[in-house]
């Protein structure tokens, strides 16, 4: 495929590397420590439209392609993976499955709000006892004729705390299993919805992630998205374009550990010379560099068949995997490669490697991703050469 950027493409990339480096990078280092929520940050990416990137300008989106996303999506996460999550959710998981799936009614109410950054959204699936296996909700939807009354939790929602708009599934009918499942767009006034505290994390320690729960909290069928049952379906498509997003941020990572572990190297000299002359630190950088470029080369290319309307489920799985593990090894590399300084917070690369852990986990573990792919192969759904859509590109 060719990957030559447009020129729109381009100057997407750019502005977002200009945000990242002027209004992120100052200050990155005490949000994490102390978990500050970036709120005039997040408020500037709204400004920016990096909060409804993909979203139909007659919504209040931008109207951009998936792989000018992508494009944003890297260049943030290479500075503060924490924003980026925020910006993956409300564009991602709240506004494609908004206007994907929902009413004109739900679209005019909350898509165009969100699109415009002017409220966040959160994506309510994960519970106590539901992660990887999503069919297990614990949270009911029990049907009252004209409004369904929620009660559960649901645990680790991103934005949680600032999140105006919840897209949450839970059960209306267990003897249907998963296709008792529906989607409910809950507010966070509504009377019965109380939030936790916030979660003190690893990495991402800047971004809201809390559990909410639901006592009694009644909501009209009106802000149910799309037929009864669709719930589970509108979860798992929705995460399929969520995964992208993912992959997006952990090569984000990736790239940010392999640019300050490079400048590093040139900078820093030992035995006489800088010490990426030496072969086993010119090693470490050429295998990152390399698994680098194969990460973003999967991430656009899923990204490229999300625009032209393919069937893009595996390529999504393949990309946050190998985007994912990637993070993880050149984060540790940087460190290495930095030596003791990489062990301190001035550097970066030691809160680069925390923040990386997370993308192996959410919106699907490793292990999923490869249950995904390997479930793929068995059905002889391997990859085949892309041929472009008319229809939908």
């Amino acid at each position: 495929m060719d990957f030559t950027l447009t020129e729109d493409q381009q100057a997407v990339k750019e502005a977002a590397r200009d945000f990242a480096q002027n209004e992120l990078l100052p200050g990155v280092i005490d949000r994490d420590r102390d978990m500050i929520y970036p709120t005039d940050q997040v408020k500037m990416m709204g400004e920016m439209g990096f909060l409804g990137m993909m979203v139909d300008p007659k919504y209040g989106g931008g109207g951009m392609d998936t792989v000018s996303y992508v494009l944003a999506m890297e260049e943030i996460s290479k500075v503060d993976a924490s924003c980026s999550v925020i910006m993956s959710v409300n564009n991602s998981l709240v506004c494609w499955g908004l206007e994907k799936f929902g009413s004109e009614a739900q679209k005019q109410k909350y898509l165009v709000p969100l699109a415009k950054g002017e409220i966040i959204g959160a994506f309510c699936l994960s519970e106590p006892e539901a992660g990887s296996d999503a069919t297990s909700q614990r949270t009911t939807a029990e049907d009252k004729g004209d409004h369904y009354l929620v009660n559960g939790t649901k645990n680790w929602i991103t934005n949680g705390n600032k999140a105006s708009v919840q897209l949450v599934m839970a059960h209306s009918n267990r003897e249907l299993k998963h296709k008792g499942i529906n989607c409910l767009i809950i507010e966070k006034g509504f009377e019965g919805v109380s939030i936790g505290a916030k979660e003190d994390k690893l990495g991402i320690r800047a971004s809201d992630t809390h559990s909410i729960m639901y006592n009694d909290v009644k909501v009209s069928k009106e802000n149910r998205i799309g037929d009864e049952g669709f719930g589970f379906t509108f979860a798992m498509t929705t995460l399929n374009g969520g995964r992208i997003g993912i992959a997006a941020q952990a090569l984000g990572i990736a790239a940010g550990a392999y640019e300050l572990a490079l400048k590093y190297a040139q900078e820093r000299t030992t035995f006489g010379k800088p010490i990426i002359k030496h072969q086993a630190i010119g090693f470490k950088l050429a295998d990152m560099a390399t698994e680098i470029e194969a990460a973003r080369l999967l991430v656009y290319r899923a990204a490229r068949m999300k625009d032209l309307g393919m069937d893009f489920s595996t390529a999504a799985a393949m990309a946050k995997l190998y985007a994912s593990e990637t993070a993880m090894r050149a984060t540790i590399e940087a460190v290495q490669i930095h030596g003791g300084y990489g062990y301190v917070k001035e550097y970066h690369v030691e809160r680069l490697m925390r923040d990386a852990k997370i993308t192996q986990i959410y919106e699907g573990t490793s292990e999923i991703q490869r249950l995904v792919i390997s479930r793929a192969l068995l059905k002889g759904e391997l990859y085949q050469p892309m041929v472009a859509s008319t229809n939908n590109a």
